[in-house]
């Protein structure tokens, strides 16, 4: 069972977040990044095979049964906050967590150890087919008698997955499938995005033929908790990154015969990036420690991560640029990267606004 303290790591977590960060600092800098962000397919491959090989970060939170580690969320939380740090094009969000809950969250033996090996070996990856046209609060699909039919927008890692997992419109119902990603009838188009480290991708289903997998009425409940909390994760790392790349600039630019980092005013601003960092941090860890241990208020503390984290990182990325000056809206330099992501992760899985009515409501306001 998970534990949380705020800021602290079990020795098994720490062990865990340095072993990542190092091959990180090795294999996944910003060349690798923006190597990956033009290569074919927009992520890393060598990179998330090594992640996969040497440290097993796919199989963190599959269980035993499925040929996993049995760890739980938060051990896959300090993942994730350290490929926010590095902006890392990797499908541990989109295969490793979207993907991987879903098939968990349903509670179908046969459909996990169908696949969880595959992706608990990072031999394949899924992807999560969800958003419609209007984005997550509907499915753009339709599922009638097993036959899947529509587009289902914004997918996360969907140009280069081996199985497609589906939720889909069962008449007044949401149901999940599967179907292998190169199947008859099912095209996928990558889309330009505003964050160049996160690939997406427009999937089409006609007439596609799939696997019905049993699920629970809560699913899209739990399943989309799941993805805010991660996301935050991410932006916790990513927000912390852009800190420390504000940081540094500062102690090296000189205006008027001083490094800038010595004027007050910007002092007092980046210590309230540094605030903003540290809650946010706090607030993530609060949720997935929450969702681990299924507590009455996991879902309305995702939303509340959700919402917190969205906003800090946002404002956090801001200040990045601001305090960079024209450098930090240049190509060559990172700091575009991360404002970019602030504002990309923001609309993933639904606007931050509806997590504030979901929470508005719940409070009987």
């Amino acid at each position: 069972m998970s534990v949380y303290s705020p800021g602290i790591d079990t020795e098994e977590q720490s062990a865990l977040r340095d072993s990542v960060a190092a091959l990180l600092r090795r294999s996944g800098d910003s060349a690798s990044v923006r190597a990956a962000m033009s290569s074919e397919n927009r992520y890393d491959q060598a990179l998330w095979s090594t992640l996969c090989e040497q440290i097993g970060v796919a199989a963190l939170a599959i269980p035993e049964q499925f040929d996993g580690v049995g760890a739980t969320l938060t051990e896959t939380h300090v993942v994730l906050e350290e490929l926010g740090k590095h902006l890392s094009p990797v499908p541990m969000l989109g295969s490793a967590v979207l993907a991987t809950q879903a098939l968990l969250l349903s509670r179908d033996d046969d459909a996990c150890a169908r696949t969880l090996p595959d992706l608990a070996s990072g031999e394949k990856v899924a992807a999560l087919c969800w958003a419609g046209d209007s984005g997550w609060n509907e499915p753009g699909v339709e599922a009638s008698s097993g036959i899947l039919s529509g587009t289902s927008h914004y997918v996360l890692d969907g140009e280069y997955a081996d199985v497609l997992l589906v939720l889909a419109r069962s008449g007044e119902h949401v149901t999940l499938h599967q179907v292998d990603a190169n199947a008859d009838g099912i095209t996928r188009v990558a889309r330009p995005t505003m964050d160049p480290t996160r690939p997406l991708t427009t999937v089409t289903f006609e007439d596609v033929d799939a696997i019905a997998i049993p699920t629970a009425e809560n699913l899209v409940d739990n399943l989309r908790a799941t993805a805010f909390v991660a996301i935050s994760a991410e932006q916790v790392g990513a927000a912390r990154a852009a800190l420390d790349l504000t940081v540094e600039y500062t102690k090296s630019r000189k205006q008027f015969g001083r490094v800038i980092g010595s004027f007050q005013a910007l002092k007092h601003r980046m210590a309230d990036m540094y605030a903003l960092t540290e809650t946010a941090h706090s607030i993530s860890y609060a949720a997935v420690d929450a969702l681990v241990n299924g507590t009455d208020e996991a879902l309305a503390l995702a939303d509340a991560a959700r919402v917190y984290c969205s906003d800090a990182f946002n404002h956090i990325a801001a200040e990045t640029i601001q305090l960079h000056g024209g450098i930090g809206i240049t190509w060559e330099h990172d700091a575009h990267l991360y404002f970019k992501r602030a504002h990309g992760t923001a609309q993933l899985i639904g606007q931050p606004h509806h997590s504030l009515g979901r929470l508005a409501q719940a409070a009987g306001l």
